[in-house]
């Protein structure tokens, strides 16, 4: 194994870096989550257009770049570092790989090159807000308490004569009130025979041709029965929203309801996403401490820089060693995504106690609102809600391993994922 990166890779992180350091400085981005989007269209469409970041992962079949995880990776440090914010986590890293694996071709001939130019959007809505759950990265999502249950809870799908029609809740959407395409995890089948399946539900007119394969008679006449409200998030740059869906058209991602793996697509997407989520940790980590180690050598006291002091010294030293395990774990997971889960354990972890560590050693001024330290404990608490805890991350990824030896399923008998 080659641990070194290409002169293409670094190439990516370098232009990446520049650009965001030039039009995503603290300021532009407290002005970005103030807009109904959540984020800067004109800046998202220069990363999208111009260097093609949503399209990073997809395939060239698609318009994409058909780049490897590794890549991803890469970039999402980039993004991490500066705080972007931007609908490319819910996008490309949730959304395109999940109509890639089970969408028809002509679902994917429609939807894919438009994630990739950056004019379609999308989010994972999964019932009760537990995408940790559903990506099979706390626990098994087969055994699917997460979606809510077959017999009441969660969102239920019903299929008549004029289609699919959605029925339930979905708390959390990572950028559900923005997106143009929303991805829904529902029940069917009734009880006891319940199974999750994923619904394309189209927000946008001309999207709905697209979704449905050109099929007029599955075409959903509308978004009629859909709410979506934007939700107080405690990190503002990760926009969360509540998905209402009463009666809602919908066009099943992919054809057939009783081979679908949906539960094994959205492990395997997960574990990706676990590797790139780590790395965008890493580089929240890696700009927090960045911003740290240049106040300390600037703030005076006693005469001289605060760095100069020993014990100032041994905390920066210890944040650096977290930050560089942290980075190499990230790496490794992007080479092996099956590593994604502990690795991004360690990166939030990592995250949350550098962060803090930064608000410390900022003093005073790391307490106030105006400046940007609380911005990265926000992300870092944020992050662990959204997709971990810690520990249960860990756990699982233990139960997996083997370590704990043979473990009863909690598999429930009348909810059965395909």
């Amino acid at each position: 194994m080659d641990a070194a990166f290409t002169a293409e890779q670094d190439e990516i992180r370098r232009t990446l870096r520049d650009l965001l350091a030039r039009h995503a400085g603290p300021g532009e981005v407290r002005a970005a989550v103030r807009t109904a989007e959540g984020y800067d269209p004109a800046l998202w469409r220069r990363l999208a257009q111009g260097l093609g970041l949503p399209g990073l992962a997809l395939s060239e079949e698609y318009g994409g770049a058909g780049c490897t995880p590794t890549e991803l990776a890469l970039a999402c440090e980039e993004t991490g570092r500066a705080l972007l914010p931007s609908p490319h986590l819910a996008t490309a890293v949730l959304a395109a790989p999940l109509i890639t694996a089970l969408g028809t071709p002509s679902q994917r001939a429609g939807l894919l090159p438009r994630i990739a130019d950056g004019t379609l959007t999308a989010a994972l809505a999964v019932p009760g807000g537990s995408m940790a759950a559903a990506l099979g990265l706390t626990g098994d999502n087969r055994s699917a308490p997460w979606s809510g249950g077959g017999r009441a809870g969660g969102v239920q799908a019903r299929h008549g004569d004029g289609g699919w029609r959605l029925y339930g809740e979905a708390d959390r959407v990572l950028d559900g009130h923005s997106a143009g395409l929303l991805l829904v995890a529902a029940h069917t089948g009734g009880y006891p025979r319940s199974r999750t399946l994923l619904f394309l539900v189209p927000t946008e007119c001309h999207v709905r041709a697209e979704v449905s394969g050109g099929a007029p008679t599955d075409v959903p006449s509308g978004t009629e029965g859909l709410t979506r409200t934007r939700l107080t998030s405690l990190d503002e740059t990760r926009p969360l929203a509540r998905v209402e869906l009463r009666d809602t058209p919908a066009a099943l991602l992919g054809t057939d309801a009783g081979t679908a793996d949906v539960c094994g697509a959205l492990a395997a997407t997960g574990h990706t996403a676990a590797a790139v989520l780590a790395a965008e940790a890493v580089g929240a980590a890696a700009g927090a401490l960045e911003r740290t180690v240049a106040y300390v050598k600037e703030r005076e006291q006693f005469g001289r820089a605060i760095g100069s002091f020993q014990a100032v010294k041994h905390r920066l030293a210890d944040l650096y060693v977290r930050v560089e395990a942290a980075r190499s774990a990230a790496y490794y997971a992007a080479w092996d995504p099956e590593a994604g889960p502990l690795a991004l354990a360690q990166a939030l972890e990592t995250a949350r106690t550098v962060a803090g560590e930064a608000v410390q050693l900022h003093g005073g001024i790391g307490f106030t609102w105006e400046h940007e330290a609380h911005l990265y404990v926000k992300r870092a608490a944020a992050d662990e809600l959204l997709f971990g805890p810690v520990h249960r991350l860990r756990d699982h990824a233990a139960v997996r391993a083997g370590l704990f030896g043979d473990v009863p399923s909690r598999a429930l008998a009348h909810e059965v994922c395909v």
